[in-house]
């Protein structure tokens, strides 16, 4: 028989016989050598009953990439062993997000005895664009371990990647993790709430305001404002009154001046004139959203007298919120606009002006600045109105996809596919 043949019927040998041949990662690696079409071939050998090569099937799928890995990898996240689990729940987001492997917690496994470390890293900011559709197939097989991941870490590293591709359909999921009481689960599944942001999900997390972790009372802190959950006011009023640290006390003026009531105006008074910045800022912020014009006077002094940045612009926020939507050169709206060059602080005026613009009137004031602007404003202001524009914001992103600057365009062609997703039935 021509040697050209053996190989061909060896690996129907092993679609046949599944673990009836020696199976090593190095066989892995050679058939993967042959790239996409070799991918139900690789995958056979998650039959293996070697731990490394199964890990060793997930990385080269991973490395492989395209639609067809996504089976393979979704049956990788219901192995039983926790490094098999963690590297396909990364590369379920890899295919999502481009890169993210890298990163992901299965880069930093180190194998120790029969069991596995691995190092959470503290970014976790990443999310996919809104306009990506992901497979409801892989949302599920990602709440699966979230629900029953072979260890902590998998079961965690699950709850970030469902934030992080914004899966709605795992949300209870997540609030069944909260009662695992490990800390890094409890954080994990927070922040994937927090990019959710399915109000439904507020009032289940209040009973983490006095969590003894400050980690995790944070987050619940942060997910309780971010989510509007008014359950949540009197907590954080207990809090502010007896705070347990400075962080705690941060964290609960901040999530307070997200979803402020009118008996909290006064509350918010008295920080404008607090030492740390942040506070400040969430002052003055609150008091714009409590919308009470009687406070205006005041949120104009501190925007006047206010020396430091974060304040600032909180105060030019709380301004825009009480209607002054002016683009004149001195105008709080123009401030935002303006830092949007800022590297320090372009992230803090975008999430302002997000919300802002949820405001018809905002957004109306932003379109002109959307065509004069620098690079920085423009793509910032193309993303702001993907977020939060509406029907009538579509003609203004499509000028915008068509920007001379070919990073404006590309921005502005992103941001109209993401309104377009939101507004259009």
């Amino acid at each position: 028989m021509p040697r050209t043949h053996i190989a061909p019927i060896l690996l129907c040998a092993l679609g046949i016989f599944g673990t009836a041949l020696a199976q090593t990662p190095k066989d892995v690696r050679a058939v993967a050598k042959g790239g996409t079409s070799t991918i139900p071939t690789v995958a056979q050998y998650l039959n293996s009953s070697a731990v490394d090569t199964r890990v060793e099937v997930i990385k080269q799928l991973i490395a492989i990439g395209g639609k067809d890995t996504i089976d393979p990898l979704i049956r990788g996240t219901k192995d039983v062993d926790a490094e098999v689990q963690i590297r396909a729940t990364d590369g379920l987001v890899n295919f999502y997000l481009p890169g993210y492997v890298k990163q992901g917690l299965g880069s930093s496994v180190i194998k120790a005895g029969n069991s596995i470390r691995a190092k959470f890293s503290d970014s976790n900011d990443q999310m996919i664009e809104a306009f990506v559709v992901v497979r409801p197939e892989v949302v599920a097989a990602l709440a699966t371990v979230v629900r029953n991941g072979a260890t902590l870490d998998a079961k965690a590293n699950a709850c970030r990647a469902v934030g992080i591709l914004r899966g709605q359909g795992a949300l209870l999921d997540l609030i069944d993790a909260l009662r695992t009481k490990d800390n890094r689960v409890m954080y994990e599944s927070l922040i994937a709430m927090q990019k959710i942001r399915d109000p439904e999900a507020g009032p289940r997390v209040v009973y983490l305001l006095r969590d003894l972790d400050d980690k995790v009372q944070s987050a619940a802190i942060e997910t309780v404002g971010l989510l509007r959950a008014k359950d949540a006011l009197p907590g954080l009023r207990n809090i502010l009154s007896s705070p347990r640290n400075k962080v705690a006390e941060r964290s609960a003026l901040a999530s307070l001046a997200l979803m402020p009531e009118p008996q909290d105006r006064n509350v918010l008074k008295s920080y404008l004139s607090a030492k740390d910045d942040k506070n400040r800022a969430a002052a003055a912020e609150g008091l714009g959203r409590a919308g009470e014009p009687a406070d205006k006077p005041v949120i104009e002094q501190a925007w006047k007298d206010e020396q430091k940045m974060l304040p600032r612009l909180g105060a030019a926020f709380g301004l825009v919120m009480q209607g002054d939507v002016s683009v004149s050169e001195e105008a709080p709206l123009r401030y935002l606009m303006n830092t949007l060059n800022s590297s320090a602080y372009r992230d803090v005026a975008l999430a302002y002006l997000v919300e802002a613009a949820r405001r018809a009137d905002v957004r109306q004031a932003l379109y002109q600045p959307l065509e004069q602007g620098t690079r920085d404003e423009k793509t910032r202001l193309c993303r702001v109105l993907a977020a939060s524009g509406d029907a009538g914001s579509i003609a203004a992103l499509e000028k915008a996809s068509r920007d001379a600057d070919a990073e404006v365009a590309k921005e502005g062609f992103n941001a109209l596919r993401t309104l377009r997703s939101r507004v259009t039935p």
